[in-house]
């Protein structure tokens, strides 16, 4: 709905989210719960089958480590608490039968600056109840079972012995972006063209799920000529008057009017998104071809995940 100015919304990592709704038998499209930074405590009022995809944090189920990145089957009243990132920033928790806020435009997402979709338009906070499904306990129960040729027990809790990999979260810093030059790229000094190749760039504080704000050196253009603002994506590199570009990320505006020095390859925002702030990146140039090959290798590893997920549950 981006011609009607609807920001696109959804997961910043699609690729945990998806990994997340998987490995509990969920489609893509069921809502899970995006924990950034600093996680929360939740108490499940039924038995449910749940997975934690994504950055690697500090979970504790009932004061034992929960298992990361696999199903995991929790008794009713089981207690989750979520503690700080520890490699990365953002982890999906899937829910078997997914999370059940009313859709809004078609979507259950959050979109925190108009304050609609999700759970009330905002983000969490102490006492809130989310809705699961009504068939959650008995979909726990039943994918479970599907289960039965891999399952054990890990730190005193119902698992498996298999676990999916963490694709997204980064082995070490500063991670290397593919990028392609932008539309307005030939407009900027040739030193700020090097710098934005050449320099390591870190998020700064004030980044959000809108766009990252990146501290490094000022990016200037030859003219400081006004432009018409134009369409945006995932990924697009403006740069702001004031020198310090802002990657666009899941909730980014649909037009801008800010010089676009780059597009990050699509192959490589999933990994960007998993940046908590300080985090450093690097960029790489690329061609559009070389761009439509890193999604081909990318998409084909998840690929091959998603299908080696789905045939333990047996299909």
């Amino acid at each position: 709905m981006q011609h009607l100015g609807i920001v696109p919304g959804g997961a910043m990592d699609e690729v945990a989210h998806r990994l997340a709704n998987a490995m509990v038998g969920n489609f893509d499209d069921e809502a899970t719960l995006e924990i950034t930074v600093l996680g929360p405590e939740l108490v499940f009022d039924e038995a449910v089958l749940v997975a934690i995809c994504g950055a690697e944090f500090e979970v504790k189920s009932d004061g034992r480590p929960f298992p990361l990145n696999r199903p995991v089957f929790l008794a009713a009243g089981a207690r989750l608490v979520t503690g700080r990132a520890l490699r990365g920033s953002r982890a999906y928790l899937a829910v078997a039968g997914g999370v059940q806020v009313e859709p809004v435009l078609d979507s259950r997402s959050t979109y925190l600056p108009a304050a609609f979709g999700g759970h009330e338009g905002r983000i969490l906070k102490r006492g809130d109840a989310l809705p699961l499904s009504p068939e959650a306990s008995s979909l726990a129960a039943q994918r479970y079972a599907k289960l039965a040729k891999s399952a054990t027990e890990r730190f005193g809790m119902r698992t498996v012995r298999w676990s999916a990999p963490a694709l997204t979260a980064p082995e070490h810093e500063p991670i290397v972006a593919h990028a392609m030059e932008g539309q307005h790229f030939a407009s900027f000094e040739p030193a700020s063209q090097r710098a934005f190749f050449e320099a390591t760039w870190r998020v700064s504080p004030d980044s959000n799920r809108m766009g990252y704000r990146l501290k490094g050196p000022k990016l200037a253009r030859e003219k400081a000529n006004e432009i018409l603002s134009g369409p945006t994506c995932l990924g697009t590199v403006q740069v702001p008057p004031s020198g310090t570009p802002i990657a666009l990320m899941a909730d980014h505006q649909t037009t801008g009017g800010y010089p676009k020095i780059a597009e990050i390859a699509f192959a490589d925002v999933p990994r960007v998104a998993q940046l908590a702030p300080g985090g450093a990146l690097r960029f790489a140039r690329c061609t559009l071809d070389e761009a439509h090959e890193l999604r081909r290798v990318a998409k084909a590893r998840v690929d091959a995940s998603l299908r080696s997920i789905a045939w333990a549950f047996g299909r």
